[in-house]
This record gives structure tokens, sequence and C-alpha cells, in this order.
């Protein structure tokens, strides 16, 4: 990587949907002291808000809900090794219970795990309030990056390039 920038705001807040768009699925991590990544799993994001939240659906008593419980720090890794595109991002998570954003956030796809749909008494939101995010992009796909990489090897010269930096929300 070589260009390091600092995405601040508006600008922070767009990088974020757009990877969150591009990418969607991230490990979402809870319970962060036991370090074990028995509380770790994968989770699709729904949509990052204009404040720069992000939303997802959840059981009402599901095991991360309980953790968020306990304790609201969390971490999300979002990886799309085939674009090149990462991010990390560390937060407080929150439960929420309101069916108008239930309404607004819902999609078919949702309805695979709650198959009551929308009333579903069991159906939750979790909103991540981001406090810090760091995001890598490689510029290029996987192949064109792959022959980067094999030229970089042969002549000792960096041809992979793309950036990287914090993303300020």
């Amino acid at each position: 990587m070589s260009d390091q920038g600092n995405e601040h705001t508006v600008e922070g807040i767009d990088k974020l949907k757009s990877l969150v768009e591009e990418i969607n699925t991230c490990l979402f991590c809870t319970n962060l002291k036991t370090n074990d990544g028995a509380t770790t799993r994968p989770m699709g994001a729904v949509k990052v808000c204009d404040e720069g939240n992000i939303w997802f659906f959840s059981e009402k008593n599901s095991d991360k809900n309980k953790e968020i419980e306990q304790d609201s720090s969390v971490q999300l890794f979002f990886a799309h090794p085939g674009k090149g595109s990462y991010m990390v991002v560390n937060g407080e998570a929150s439960i929420v219970i309101d069916q108008e954003k239930i309404e607004e956030l819902w999609s078919p796809v949702v309805n695979i795990w709650f198959k009551e749909g929308k009333n579903d008494p069991n159906i939750s939101l979790i909103k991540v309030k981001p406090s810090s995010a760091y995001f890598w992009d490689t510029d290029g796909n996987q192949m064109i990056n792959f022959l980067k990489m094999a030229a970089s090897v042969a002549t000792g010269t960096n041809y992979v390039s793309g950036t990287e930096g914090e993303i300020k929300i």
C-alpha cells in the first residue's frame, strides 16, 4: 500500500457506507475480553445510516444480544479479498427494539431468519456506533495484483498500490 490518508466525517461516512455495501458480511465480535474467537460470528450488515451507525438484524434472545448487554464493545472485520478491500471497525453496540426502524430496514432476505416476517416477536436490531475504523483498498482486481506481485518479486520493486487509512466518523 502506498497512499495513506484519513477519511473525515461526511467523506468518512461515505467511505464506510461504500465499503459496508461492497463487502456486506463481517465477522461480528462481542465479549472482546475473552479474545478466544468463540464470540465471533458472521453477520450481514443491513445499512450504514447518515450518522455512520451500522445496523444489523438479530434475534432478541441470541447469545450476541446477551453479550452486548453485558459489554457493548464490539469489533467488526470486513473483508473482500477478490476486490482487495478490507476494514476493521471498533464500536459500541446497542440493542434496538423499534418497529418503525425494523420496517425501514426490512428486506425479503431477512425472512430467512424471521419466518413471521416484520412482526416476528423475536426481532431486534443491533446498532453499532463506530468509535474507530481503518481500511485497506488495493488498486485493481485480484488477477492484476497477482501479476503485479510476481513482477515485484522478480524486480525487487513494489508494483502493488492502494490506499489505506483511518476513517473519521
